[in-house]
């Protein structure tokens, strides 16, 4: 009972020294959450700002792929872990950076999930930040409750679809299940948004369009943007190069640029009520 304490403790003093806390999530998987997740902290770090990544998706950790860390290891100091610095400043914490092989699969129930999403909140040095980006799994499990139980005072979450209509009424559960917890909804972000031809430059809309914008008009939370589907994110993310930096005079980095001004006021705003 004093050991659970006493981690509860280390949990909010070290998120007490986090200015705004953002949880990505989707209603489902395979809409491109956690490729939205790394290019919004790296844009965030590469503006300047103080940011931390927290991949608790605890069975399919993909952001140290991503951001091509997938073969570092965590140190610990006095019980206290050292988050990896993956450029611009980036502190980054994944599942991945502690298994010994990266195909190793975490074969854990909800108990041992909880304590090491207290663990990852509570015993890291995130030190200082402006932002901590979360990155959780798919749907509204295990790890998006402890999170959202964890820290209490978490800014919002990010919610992020894609046009087709089984994406957006997995969008819809991921808005109740913000509802539930009393959290705000920062917004929704439709990805995959239609795909412009390389060679004739006509645009294509391959899942459809526009269904994420509908869906947070009748849930009646923000409309983040839509960001194409765009050949050079999906390499950016194998090669572990992630696309903002790499590709940041593109059209659709301007977009993204536009959507993470968008959190950015909207996370501005929910603090200032």
């Amino acid at each position: 009972m004093e050991e659970s304490k006493e981690k509860q403790d280390s949990v909010k003093e070290r998120m007490g020294r986090i200015k705004h806390k953002i949880l990505v999530m989707s209603g489902k998987g395979g809409v491109g959450k956690t490729t939205v997740a790394v290019n919004l902290a790296y844009l965030l770090a590469w503006k300047g700002s103080r940011v931390g990544l927290l991949d608790v998706d605890l069975h399919g950790p993909n952001v140290a792929k991503m951001l091509g860390i997938e073969e570092k290891k965590l140190t610990v100091e006095d019980g206290v872990v050292e988050p990896f610095d993956a450029g611009y400043g980036l502190k980054v914490i994944s599942m991945a950076l502690i298994l010994d092989m990266p195909d190793e699969p975490v074969i854990w129930r909800g108990p041992l999930k909880m304590s090491a999403i207290k663990q990852f909140l509570g015993d890291v040095k995130w030190g200082d930040l402006d932002y901590l980006i979360i990155d959780s799994p798919p749907g509204t499990g295990d790890e998006p409750l402890s999170v959202c139980q964890l820290i209490t005072d978490i800014d919002g979450i990010v919610i992020v679809t894609t046009p087709q209509e089984v994406a957006l009424l997995d969008s819809k559960r991921a808005v109740k299940f913000a509802q539930k917890l009393d959290i705000p909804v920062i917004g929704i972000i439709e990805n995959m948004s239609g795909f412009v031809c390389p060679h004739c430059k006509k645009e294509i809309d391959i899942f459809g369009t526009g269904g994420g914008e509908q869906a947070s008009h009748n849930l009646k939370v923000p409309f983040l943007g839509r960001i194409p589907l765009e050949p050079d994110i999906v390499k950016g993310g194998d090669n572990g190069q992630p696309f903002i930096v790499f590709n940041d005079l593109s059209a659709t980095a301007g977009i993204m640029d536009k959507v993470a001004s968008k959190i950015i006021e909207r996370t501005k705003d929910l603090n200032k009520t």
